[in-house]
């Protein structure tokens, strides 16, 4: 499965009568990068779980490849081509690497999990271990190699870096820049690393009280340092490197 074109129209979605995401739309093309910015709590996991059909969407639509998927639900949009990499990392503690990875497949053959070990060398060298015993950074690794195998068309990852040591950071955006350079996978990307939001991503959004209050291509936005200091602040512009704890 390639890369897939993908539009949110007019999203106004949240958890029952609370609404929390207003009227947010975008348009992505094939391989192609988004990154959804914010301060905490504007709603950015919200629209990755809405686009996903986690929340109560009030009107709106989304569209793969064209196609209106918001009336379908979570299973049925994972069939249709979409990966999510939720903030918790999703893996069976009790199962080897090795096993994690088999359950990405889908039922692909067993030796197509050499593609997530030419991704992330470093799980590889601990595919036989047992994922309990992993770092947070290799359990992230692990998370989102297991999702790529399903060969999702979209994979929408929610702070992927989170808490990770730079050099995880390097090779998980390295093995994401690898799959969209390849056109194989289009990514929608919630980060708090502002600076590598923008390296990785060819246009962004930010959010504000859950209504996009700036959108365009991350070229733009960083010719525009005092909307990255007013929307974002300070500390998003990585400006403190304590945040980025080993792991």
């Amino acid at each position: 499965m390639g890369a897939g074109r993908f539009e949110a129209i007019g999203l106004t979605a949240g958890y029952g009568a609370t609404r929390v995401i207003e009227d947010v739309s975008f348009v992505v093309p094939p391989g192609g990068k988004l990154a959804v910015l914010g301060r905490n709590g504007v709603g950015k996991t919200t629209l990755l779980a809405t686009l996903m059909g986690l929340t109560q969407r009030h009107a709106g639509r989304i569209l793969l490849d064209d196609v209106v998927v918001s009336d379908l639900k979570t299973s049925a949009r994972a069939r249709r081509g979409m990966g999510y990499v939720p903030q918790t990392r999703d893996i069976f503690p009790s199962l080897s690497v090795d096993e994690n990875l088999v359950v990405g497949l889908k039922g692909r053959p067993g030796n197509a999990v050499g593609e997530a070990y030419r991704l992330f060398p470093r799980l590889e060298e601990r595919r036989l271990g047992t994922a309990a015993f992993l770092s947070g950074g290799e359990q992230q690794m692990l998370t989102t190699a297991r999702s790529i195998l399903g060969r999702p068309s979209v994979l929408l990852l929610d702070e992927p870096l989170e808490g990770l040591a730079p050099i995880i950071c390097d090779e998980l955006m390295a093995a994401l820049e690898q799959l969209t350079a390849e056109k194989s996978m289009t990514v929608v990307l919630v980060e708090q690393q502002i600076e590598r939001a923008l390296a990785f991503a060819d246009s962004a959004l930010i959010l504000e009280r859950g209504r996009i209050a700036w959108s365009g291509e991350t070229c733009e936005l960083r010719e525009q340092p005092h909307i990255i200091e007013s929307l974002l602040g300070l500390q998003a512009l990585g400006r403190h490197p304590a945040s980025e704890r080993l792991s």
